[in-house]
């Protein structure tokens, strides 16, 4: 019996009230052909009404792969569980989606990524939950929010649990009595290969957990090809766990990409095709970042700033000295900026999500390179939401997860919002200060808590363009100053909590600022030094 049927046949097995995981990371690897029917036929049939939908990481854009967004209509999605959210740009209409939030009309979480696929393993195996520490004196501790998104979200989803003598967070497997996975390819029996994509995210997993709970797989795929044509060591998804395939042949490789062999790992780009970063305050920046790096460390980066320091590396010839290791899979290589985020060129390797996942609770990493909306006094980090730009920010991704036991975070980002600023004379000028001061007294969302990285002595360092700060059992501390700042008026002044200053408060070197090679060597540490004040 043949497993091929189409997008409306498939959209049509989706009943009311059923819960659907889909597997996705923005737009890499969205099945959105399958998804876009659903929404149609609850346009066409009024059903199906008052689903769950969960997203580990991500589903859709705001730039051609709509996602969620095709879901969101009120009576067709009652409650969705997603690592983030599409975002768009502060001039553009914000996502449907957003709206639903906005207005009480959908009950929405943001769980942090890891943990929404601890949660599909664990149901998997029908245990009846997730212990962890991951998430603790964040939004998703019920304390806080409780990865409550709005008021309509009322329904807890974790717990705090004493086990063994220690403080836990309970979150209950959520079984999904459909999973929407997608591959490139399948065979008629269902047996699923990835090469075409740009990493393998959760299929696996969420397959797994409807199949053992007597649910339904759906896959979308480019194309179909005879049995017995599929090498067993590339199957990633066996077709056991495929109840039904659905063919999209022009399904995007990722955001605006229809297809990259150097993202899905068949070819390797020579070094000299990627393009450097222009100079701009941005890569001043992202050069300080670079030299908080050594020789021999596995580092993750996230979206923002932090993003351009491999690119900072590739100038310095300093590739290949830090294997880059980000969480939708790929270990190594060259991670892409922009709509292609997520993706990484010239891969070492590809991890299925999940276990990336594993890999950063442990804390098994060396760095990580991440961006702030806030920072407060404390030293907690926000980059998971703002009143005033809703859907600009996307929700935690894989953060609290990345965070959570990292043994060195630097977070990067401007020190206020708005500032004009230009680089002059080998420093930076603020031709304008900023209207929205960032560093503050409380957070409104803590999407990383300075208090447990004090507790578990995690190293934590803050790069602004003014200067950069370290987090001590006193506080926030000052410890470098950049060129053409004045420490008063333009960092003391502009905090709206006092900050420490170090004895020994150092100038950042001004080779940064000037658009040439700086001569970083990564070798046993960064080689640049500051002048002391």
């Amino acid at each position: 019996m043949t497993k091929l049927v189409s997008a409306v046949q498939a959209a049509s097995l989706i009943r009311d009230g059923m819960v659907v995981s889909v597997s996705s990371s923005s737009g890499l690897g969205c099945p959105d052909a399958v998804l876009a029917a659903i929404g149609e036929h609850f346009e066409a049939e009024g059903h199906p009404k008052n689903i769950t939908t969960l997203h580990p990481i991500a589903a859709g854009d705001m730039y051609g792969i709509r996602g969620i967004d095709h879901l969101a209509k009120p009576g067709l999605l009652k409650r969705t569980l997603c690592g983030s959210y599409p975002s768009g740009p502060s001039s553009s209409e914000p996502p449907q989606i957003w709206k639903m939030i906005g207005d009480n009309s959908v009950a929405a979480y943001n769980v942090p990524s890891g943990i929404l696929f601890d949660m599909h393993r664990e149901a998997a195996a029908k245990r009846p939950g997730v212990l962890t520490k991951v998430g603790l004196d964040t939004f998703a501790d019920p304390r806080h929010q409780g990865c409550a998104m709005n008021a309509a979200a009322s329904e807890p989803i974790v717990s705090v649990q004493q086990f063994d003598g220690e403080e836990w967070l309970y979150f209950r497997s959520i079984v999904p009595d459909v999973s929407i996975i997608r591959a490139t390819t399948a065979d008629e029996r269902g047996n699923l290969t990835y090469e075409h994509e740009g990493a393998y995210l959760g299929g696996l997993e969420q397959a797994l957990a409807a199949r053992n709970n007597g649910g339904t797989i759906i896959a979308q795929v480019k194309r179909v090809v005879e049995n017995g044509t599929l090498k067993p060591h590339d199957v990633r998804v066996p077709g056991v766990l495929v109840d039904h395939i659905v063919v999209a042949p022009d399904q995007l490789q990722t955001t605006l990409t229809s297809y990259d062999p150097a993202i899905s790992g068949e070819i390797f780009r020579p070094l000299s095709t990627f393009r450097n970063t222009e100079m701009s305050v941005q890569k001043v920046i992202a050069r300080r970042v670079a030299m908080e790096l050594a020789d021999g460390m596995a580092v993750n980066i996230g979206f923002g700033i932090s993003a351009n320091v491999p690119r900072i590396l590739l100038e310095e010839g300093q590739h290949g000295k830090v294997t880059w290791v980000i969480e939708q899979g790929a270990v190594g290589g060259v991670p892409l900026l922009d709509f292609k985020f997520g993706c990484s060129s010239n891969a070492d390797a590809f991890m299925p999500s999940p276990h990336q996942f594993i890999y950063f609770q442990g804390g098994g990493f060396d760095a990580s390179l991440l961006s702030f909306l806030q920072i407060d006094r404390h030293g907690s980090v926000n980059v998971s939401k703002l009143s005033a730009r809703p859907h600009v920010t996307a929700g935690a991704g894989g953060f609290v997860d990345i965070t959570a036991r990292a043994k060195k975070i630097v977070f990067s980002g401007f020190f206020n919002a708005g500032a004009k600023l230009s680089l002059a004379d080998g420093g930076i000028r603020i031709d304008g200060e900023g209207k929205v001061k960032k560093v503050v007294g409380e957070v409104e969302h803590i999407s990383f808590s300075g208090k447990r990285a004090v507790a578990q002595g995690q190293d934590i360092t803050y790069v602004t363009e003014r200067c950069v700060m370290k987090l001590t059992p006193d506080g926030l501390m000052v410890t470098e100053l950049a060129p053409g700042i004045d420490l008063q008026r333009d960092v003391l002044a502009q905090a709206e909590v006092p900050l420490g200053v170090a004895n020994d408060l150092k100038v950042t070197p001004d080779a940064l600022y000037r658009d040439r090679p700086i001569g970083l060597s990564l070798n046993g540490g960064a080689s640049l030094g500051g002048a002391h004040v």
